[in-house]
């Protein structure tokens, strides 16, 4: 029975041997596979960065709320991006009845509200990035 023992020990210690190389090189493409997702998630979002850049170089605006779907929308078209465009929040947060004052001064009622110079033209409407491309002859990526 010892000599049993024995041979159930060595069959137990040999499958209880850990293979580190292989733990390692699971580790690493998990880690990989995470860092190549962030970067190409992360980068993606930018793409409009351009655009909206130019859309505040000629000075284009858009007036909104912070509780109105239109303009959360219209935002969600530029992705990350919308950091970047000139943006004049009209809510007051915790209240959607109220208005700030830049936007009571500015005669805003509506939401989204686009201004285009140089005539200050305003249009009360959600608009596709190609059409603000068209009006304002700014490059698409």
């Amino acid at each position: 029975m010892s000599e049993m023992r024995r041979e159930r020990r060595k069959e137990a210690a040999v499958t209880a041997q850990v293979n580190w190389g292989r733990r390692a090189l699971y580790a690493v493409l998990i880690v990989a596979s995470f860092g190549l997702a962030y970067y190409l998630g992360h980068r993606s979002q930018h793409k409009y960065d351009g655009f909206a850049q130019c859309l505040k170089d000629r000075g284009v605006k858009m007036y909104g709320a912070w509780w109105c779907p239109h303009c959360q929308d219209q935002k969600s078209k530029f992705g990350a991006s919308f950091k970047l465009v000139d943006y004049t929040e009209c809510g007051v947060q915790g209240d959607t009845s109220a208005r700030t004052q830049v936007c009571k001064d500015a005669d805003i009622k509506h939401y989204p509200t686009w201004q285009f110079p140089p005539t200050g033209e305003r249009v009360e409407r959600v608009f596709e990035l190609e059409e603000l491309s068209d009006r304002t002859s700014c490059p698409l990526p």
